[in-house]
């Protein structure tokens, strides 16, 4: 019987009989694990804390490498490519490829918003850059929240206001890179005025659920975050889903010419958290998520201690508190994206339906409420609902808190009557017009919410007034225009916003926005495919930023022709 010989077959892998001495893929770097580890301490490697721990990495170094991404990936437990695609996403992440040369020691960040560069953000970009010639990093960035005085730098984390480019330059060679923590009603001072007795009479049950429902929505209180939905209302049909439910507190106010938040945060933060948690109350949320914008870090590290202090007071006993930390993305200020964020994902909006108030965080029964919003709610409460809804003019109810910013004398957050119009927001709360300068035209409502001329200045200013019009009031950021201003520059500024924060999940948006920039640089534009373009957007966008992306473009067509045609 003839022998039969076997072949031994080399395995697929090895090259000249030798084997990997690796596996295939990145590979991890063992100091960095170490620092990673070192960094994070005893934290929960919770998939939701993804962002955080980002800003962990980015804070020390200044800068995300590839080595400590895959090792944040690694002590994570979650894909390189997951953790990848979350930190490419938000602009206050700087992600560094193995061949990529380290940045520069310090950032210089130079809002470019519609204000700031009316007020000169442009000079200073260029000034800056020609300075440093690299040694230090110069960049545009969107609104900062501080329109009022414009023009606005960051120079690390620490802002210029009514920036100069000597001031911003004394504060990178004085070492001026931390934020300054405002002057504020620290916990103690509230208590001292009576603070927290509400929500004390409702954790012992004094007050029902239903009682306080019912006074919010015979105030007519809104969420006056943009969408302006009845707060009761909303409050109520949280408090039907099942349980658990949770509660967000959407802190992200990106929309340019909005600062309102920042103001009622900075100065009176307990009366925010006070109303937070008077609603997780009434709708028996477990936890509630306070989703901080990355412009903010001031109040950021105030709201810590201060938060430390609710807690150390026993004032969390039904209600856990997470203060989360955005990173540089206008779309987060929409509540689904704002979820996803929260959720330590890409800040993606959701379709609809299911709404967040049935399925949001972490799948469950979400509120969302707005920080003004949850500002007015022990004064409701304490002082009646007459009282606030009895505010507003003509068919208007309640108070409103207007960011008005650009050629007026004395910009800042205006606390009137609900439905004034822009024209006594000019002449009765801000001074007047800038000298030298005359009332063209303004935004209603920040960016998306289109421009008005001066013709239409005697509109009132509130949810719904304006839609004929084809524009809205959304936060009420009203940015004044005026004769020194070209209106297709204008429109131009904002659409390069839109551009450069679309989150790129839908085509309409993402492609538009992009076309329509480059159709607007143009010195004639071309108006029917322009007009294509925002109908598209409009038409076919997932979520509010690509459908209102192009309401200032259709605005200008309409009432300021001659600055484009």
């Amino acid at each position: 019987m003839e022998e039969i010989t076997l072949r031994r077959h080399s395995h697929p892998g090895r090259k000249k009989g030798r084997g990997r001495a690796y596996a295939k893929g990145r590979q991890l770097d063992p100091a960095a694990v170490k620092e990673i580890a070192a960094l994070l301490g005893d934290r929960p490697r919770r998939r939701d804390l993804l962002i955080e721990f980002l800003h962990l990495v980015q804070d020390k170094y200044n800068q995300i490498s590839a080595a400590h991404l895959a090792a944040l990936a690694e002590e994570m437990g979650i894909p390189m490519s997951e953790a990848f695609e979350v930190a490419t996403f938000y602009a206050h992440f700087d992600v560094l490829k193995e061949s990529d040369a380290p940045l520069p020691a310090l950032t210089v960040r130079v809002c470019g918003s519609l204000t700031c560069e009316m007020m000169g953000a442009d000079t200073l970009l260029s000034e800056l850059s020609e300075f440093y010639g690299g040694k230090v990093r110069v960049i545009r960035a969107p609104c900062m929240g501080r329109c009022d005085v414009a023009p606005v730098a960051e120079v690390g984390h620490y802002h210029v206001t009514s920036a100069t480019t000597e001031a911003i330059k004394a504060a990178a060679n004085n070492g001026q890179v931390h934020p300054e923590i405002p002057k504020y009603t620290d916990y103690d001072a509230y208590r001292a005025k009576g603070g927290y007795a509400l929500l004390e009479s409702c954790l012992a049950n004094e007050r029902t659920p239903d009682e306080l429902i019912e006074i919010m929505s015979g105030s007519g209180l809104r969420g006056l975050g943009g969408a302006g939905f009845p707060t009761g209302t909303k409050w109520n049909i949280v408090r039907g889903e099942a349980k658990p439910r949770l509660m967000a507190v959407n802190a992200d106010e990106g929309e340019p010419g909005t600062f309102k938040d920042k103001l009622y945060l900075e100065g009176d933060p307990h009366r925010v958290l006070e109303g937070m948690l008077i609603a997780a109350w009434v709708v028996e949320a477990e936890t509630v998520y306070i989703y901080l914008r990355d412009e903010y870090p001031g109040i950021r590290k105030m709201l810590l201690k201060e938060i430390a202090a609710v807690k150390a007071a026993g004032l969390d006993r039904k209600t856990k508190i997470e203060l989360r930390r955005g990173a540089g993305a206008y779309i987060c200020g929409e509540e689904s994206a704002m979820i996803e964020s929260i959720e330590g994902k890409r800040g993606l909006p959701r379709h609809r339906p299911p709404y967040v108030a049935q399925f949001g965080i972490f799948g469950r029964p979400t509120l969302v409420n707005n920080v003004e919003t949850l500002f007015w709610v022990r004064d409701i409460v304490e002082k009646g609902a007459d009282w606030f809804g009895g505010q507003g003019k003509g068919d208007s109810k309640g108070l409103r808190s207007y960011s008005v910013s650009g050629r007026v004398k004395e910009p800042g957050v205006k606390l009137v009557p609900a439905g004034v119009s822009v024209r006594e927001l000019i002449e009765e709360y801000s001074g007047g017009m800038e000298i030298g300068h005359t009332f063209k035209g303004y935004l209603p409502g920040g960016a998306s919410g289109g421009i008005l001329p001066a013709s239409m200045g005697d509109l009132p200013l509130d949810f719904g007034t304006l839609d004929e019009h084809g524009c809205f009031v959304g936060s009420h950021a009203v940015v004044i225009l005026s004769d020194h201003d070209h209106m297709g520059s204008v429109a131009s500024n904002l659409m390069r916003f839109f551009e450069d924060e679309s989150c790129g999940q839908c085509t309409p948006c993402r492609v538009g926005t992009e076309k329509s920039v480059k159709l607007m640089e143009a010195e004639k534009w071309d108006e029917e495919l322009l007009t294509e373009l925002g109908t598209c957007m409009g038409d076919a966008s997932i979520c509010g930023l690509g459908q209102a992306a192009a309401n200032p473009l259709f605005s200008v067509l309409k009432h300021f022709r001659e600055d484009v045609t």
